[in-house]
């Protein structure tokens, strides 16, 4: 399904208005290689005494989860009761490899593609979700991130900036029940580093290792990006998951896929005219358009000349603050810079909160693109 002759659909571009379609230069660059390994769990009877609590636990948080939930929760949350059974194939030795992830790749890969979602792709939203799941990271008490997957709880899920990511955890979902082993923190950063790839974006590094928490984990609302401020807001927000400037310019130019909604977020529009192929535009965009406020009904947004695409008042910022600007000019000027940063910043982003020990490899692997493996 994903040869390279079949997959025109996941890398269409979106024809302006003015039937303009910006021209990208072909990249090359080098494909990160890093070396993992695998480490078995020892099992023994105290183990299996525990893993079989945690899956008693487990009824009881979708008790929790599923009283007053949307169906949509409900069958989030049956779901994740079944992910008991990670922890019980853990305690019978049971040890995913390298190669079992790359098959829950695949799949996910196989699944992107869709004409009757969005621009034809689901890998968008996808991204969305690995963020969102990932960038609730607190560094002063070390709470949120990746490790719990807390979006499953109606608490978080329902948070303003996750609006719309039912739809990724509802289609990811069908992965989960082919792989009722595999965390939903795992399975969700994976979806998001399959999603870059598959749509020609970099390398990402990844590594398993994160566990499914309790609704008593769920994060605060407001520790994910608002769309409606600027410069001071986003640092507000970056600095406390540790990251600098160079990196919230960087993970903004995930802004390159994807449109917003206005059943959603309120917004609406793409930020490129190709939203399901990975690259600098966003950067080139918001360096050489013409920007202007929209004259709309919605929320304030800022259009270009063609009136196809949008920018968000967080994205002006990046123009509009001196620090911020310079690393849109060096992304803007240099596709390979931001790939190269990009793939280390994000990979950073899909770690955080979860702890060293937990990961079942010593350094992040990297996953074969279904490309790679048909050559």
């Amino acid at each position: 399904m994903f040869a390279s002759v079949l997959r025109t659909q996941l890398r269409r571009p979106l024809v302006g208005a003015a039937g303009r379609m910006p021209a990208v230069a072909p990249v090359t660059r080098n494909v990160i290689r890093a070396r993992g390994y695998a480490t078995e769990a020892g099992g023994s009877s105290n183990t299996l005494l525990w893993v079989l609590g945690a899956a008693a636990a487990a009824g009881g948080g979708y008790w929790y989860y599923a009283a007053g939930s949307t169906d949509v929760m409900k069958k989030e949350a049956e779901s994740a009761v079944k992910s008991a059974s990670q922890a019980v194939k853990a305690a019978t030795k049971f040890t995913p490899t390298k190669d079992d992830y790359q098959k829950v790749y695949n799949d996910i890969a196989e699944l992107l593609d869709d004409n009757d979602y969005d621009d034809g792709s689901y890998g968008p939203v996808l991204v969305r979700l690995a963020w969102h799941s990932s960038g609730t990271y607190d560094k002063n008490d070390n709470t949120g991130g990746s490790n719990y997957a807390t979006m499953r709880f109606p608490s978080e899920a329902g948070h303003g900036a996750n609006a719309g990511l039912e739809v990724a955890r509802t289609k990811i979902e069908e992965i989960k029940q082919k792989y009722p082993w595999m965390s939903y923190g795992d399975l969700w950063t994976l979806g998001g580093v399959c999603a870059v790839q598959e749509m020609q974006g970099p390398k990402i590094p990844w590594r398993p290792g994160r566990i499914d928490g309790f609704a008593k984990d769920a994060t605060p609302d407001g520790r994910l990006p608002d769309a409606s401020k600027a410069a001071d807001h986003l640092r507000n927000i970056f600095y406390r998951m540790g990251f600098d400037d160079q990196a919230i310019v960087a993970l903004s130019g995930a802004h390159a896929l994807g449109r917003c909604h206005r059943n959603r977020s309120g917004f609406d529009g793409p930020w490129t005219f190709s939203p399901t192929t990975f690259t600098n535009d966003y950067f080139t965009l918001l360096m050489n358009e013409r920007w202007t406020w929209r004259k709309w009904d919605g929320p304030k947004q800022l259009q270009d000349k063609t009136k196809t695409l949008m920018m968000l008042p967080s994205d002006f910022a990046l123009v509009q603050d001196r620090e911020f600007k310079k690393w849109v000019k060096v992304y803007a000027g240099d596709n390979d810079k931001f790939f190269s940063d990009f793939s280390k910043y994000f990979s950073e982003l899909l770690e955080l909160g979860v702890p060293r020990a937990q990961f079942v490899a010593s350094e992040p692997w990297i996953m074969k693109t279904i490309d790679e493996q048909s050559s």
